[in-house]
Formats: C-alpha cells, structure tokens, sequence
C-alpha cells in the first residue's frame, strides 16, 4: 500500500492540482521545463516511501521494485535537463524488465507492450522514435539493475 500511495497516488493528484491551477498543460506534461518539477515532486515521494517501507518491514522484493523506480526517475530526470525522454517507454520496459526478472523469462512475452506504448507516444506526437528507444533501453537497464541488486 505504500509503494501505490507514494509512487502512484501522491504523484497523480499532484499532476492533477497542478493542471487545474494551470501550471502545467495536462496530465502528461509535455513541456520538458515543466516535467522537472513534477520528477522532482515524484522523486520525493517515491523515496520517502521506500524509507518507509524499510522501516516498517517491507519484504526485499518490494522495496526493490520501488527503489528501481527511484534509481530510474533519478536517470530520467537528469537527461529530461537537456533532452526529453519518454517516461512511459521507460516505465513500461522496465516494468516488463522486473517481471522477467522475478518470474522468468516467460514474463517477456509482454514485451509487445513496450513497443505498443512507445508507438502509441510518437503517434500521439508527445516523443520522437529516438526519445521513445532512449526511455525504453534506459528504462530496462535502470529498473533491472537496481531490482536485481536489492531483492
């Protein structure tokens, strides 16, 4: 329930809030400046629940899973400083990256999803073919990593 609250809802209603005070365009914030402080916020919050999931006793694995998406926001924000990068690339490869890692190979078999979410980014004209590649190569990399060293 921590790992959800602080990597996902925390994060959603802050976009939220800041989309109605018009701070950002929408919920993607396709602005590269804008996307700073929304990693920032994100990176905040994601942290602060894995330090929370340690202290309570959380199992390894999920304090694993969380911290890839720490290790992996920390990547994605310092390239976001100079160049956009696609963050649903980056999350969808990893995601898959971390489910081979912790039930096999077989896991892979949802790697057409990766590709699905990437085309969907460069159809919808948020990311380039290359931004879309770069999240999903660094997305892998990063979250299995960081999972593989942890659990």
């Amino acid at each position: 329930m921590f790992g959800a609250f602080f990597a996902a809802v925390l994060p959603v209603l802050f976009i939220r809030f800041g989309v109605r005070r018009g701070r950002w365009a929408d919920r993607h914030v396709g602005v590269r400046r804008q996307r700073l402080l929304v990693m920032v916020f994100i990176i905040a919050s994601v942290t602060t629940g894995t330090l929370l999931m340690g202290a309570l006793g959380a199992p390894p694995p999920m304090i694993a899973l969380v911290a890839a998406m720490v290790a992996t926001l920390v990547v994605l924000l310092a390239i976001t400083v100079a160049w956009k990068v696609s963050v649903h690339a980056a999350v969808s490869s990893g995601s898959v990256a971390i489910l081979a890692l912790a039930y096999g190979p077989w896991a892979l078999a949802a790697s057409p999803l990766v590709a699905l979410v990437g085309w969907s980014r460069v159809r919808l004209r948020d990311h380039t073919t290359g931004q879309v590649l770069a999240g999903s190569a660094l997305g892998a990399l990063v979250a299995a990593g960081t999972f593989a060293l942890l659990r």
